[in-house]
């Protein structure tokens, strides 16, 4: 058989002149000439693969890697049994090695019966928030001493003990799932440990209660922020927290975000609860979705992309505490956050504006 061949521009340099001439080379001198010349080639090659693009560019609609899942996480573990942390793992679920929450974030809950445990992350960042009980953190060469509704932040190499003369529960995030995929290890401290007060947080979300411009928002909340942050407004360079008001008999309308929400229940009254879903209909509320009742220290998942709504029924405000890797998303201008506007004639829109 005669061989194939292809048309091949040659530069051809001298210390003074270079010139392209055209000459013709067979397919196959091409290819052995570039093996002899390169060593450990089956090695180097032998990860290398090659998709057609229709088959390789939504996983997630072509069943090769597994969406977020729902979940809820009862919080019957912060009434009874001895000292202990309980990962709210859904790895398996999610296919990757856990524990973890979601694909970057790793949610805990943790139960303190007057005594100490200790916590450790391979993490950037981590937060606790207080939901019962007061005591102290020794961590990064400081004692943060805390009670209930007080939130503690700390940053790369934060291993910290924690010790209360009573019994407490603590809501542990941190994002050493993100790292343990990255392949990457907490070298740097992007900030200091920062400590939270649940009374500055309560006065500042009073004051948005209160103001005709914020109460009527999509959502009546405040942002925790590190001033090392400053262009994302997070709590850490990953990680996003709120501490967020459902003012009795509301509805707070329909948003959706591009990062996952680890929300925790702070408190409420039988009768709160959220929708979730993937579509709106006309009037802009959620379509076939589902419904996660609200338990003071239960945990729940809002997928990435899905639409969520806040009700409260039961004639007593509540609060909610949503984490998110929206800090990261943030930065990398991927939020993609969206609200719903209902009508009054029964019609909506959507747009970016809260």
């Amino acid at each position: 058989m005669f061989p194939s061949w292809t048309w091949k521009r040659v530069k051809l340099q001298t210390a003074l002149v270079v010139r392209t001439v055209s000459c013709v080379i067979p397919d196959e001198e091409i290819c052995v000439a570039g093996i002899e010349s390169f060593p450990n080639y089956d090695l180097l090659t032998s990860d290398a693969q090659y998709f057609d693009y229709s088959s390789a560019a939504n996983p997630i609609q072509q069943g090769i890697i597994p969406p977020v899942p729902y979940r809820t996480f009862s919080p019957s573990f912060f009434d009874e049994g001895p000292t202990r942390v309980q990962p709210l793992d859904v790895s398996e679920g999610l296919g990757i090695v856990g524990p973890a929450t979601s694909p970057a974030l790793c949610a805990n809950f943790i139960r303190i019966v007057r005594g100490s445990v200790m916590t450790s992350a391979e993490a950037t960042s981590q937060v606790f928030f207080v939901f019962r009980g007061n005591g102290r953190t020794d961590a990064c060469g400081e004692t943060i001493h805390w009670s209930q509704g007080d939130y503690m932040v700390l940053p790369a190499h934060g291993h910290a003990l924690h010790h209360s003369d009573g019994e407490a529960g603590l809501y542990w995030v941190h994002d050493a799932p993100l790292l343990r995929y990255l392949g990457a290890a907490p070298t740097v401290a992007r900030f200091k440990p920062t400590f939270y007060q649940h009374g500055k947080a309560q006065q500042k979300l009073n004051e948005i209660a209160t103001n005709p411009k914020t109460a009527n928002a999509n959502r009546v909340s405040v942002l925790l922020a590190n001033r090392n942050f400053p262009a994302t407004r997070t709590i850490t360079h990953t990680m996003w927290t709120m501490f967020g008001l459902l003012p009795k008999d509301a509805v707070q309308y329909p948003h959706r975000h591009e990062s996952v929400a680890l929300d925790f229940v702070i408190d409420c009254k039988p009768g709160c609860y959220t929708m979730i879903g993937t579509e709106l209909d006309e009037s802009g509320m959620i379509k076939n979705g589902r419904r996660e009742d609200w338990v003071p220290g239960a945990s729940f998942i809002t997928p990435p992309g899905y639409w969520h709504s806040h009700h409260n029924e039961s004639g007593e405000d509540a609060h909610v505490l949503p984490i998110q890797d929206a800090g990261l998303h943030t930065y990398l201008r991927t939020l993609e956050i969206m609200f719903s506007h209902p009508g009054h004639d029964r019609t909506a829109h959507i747009s970016q504006t809260p």
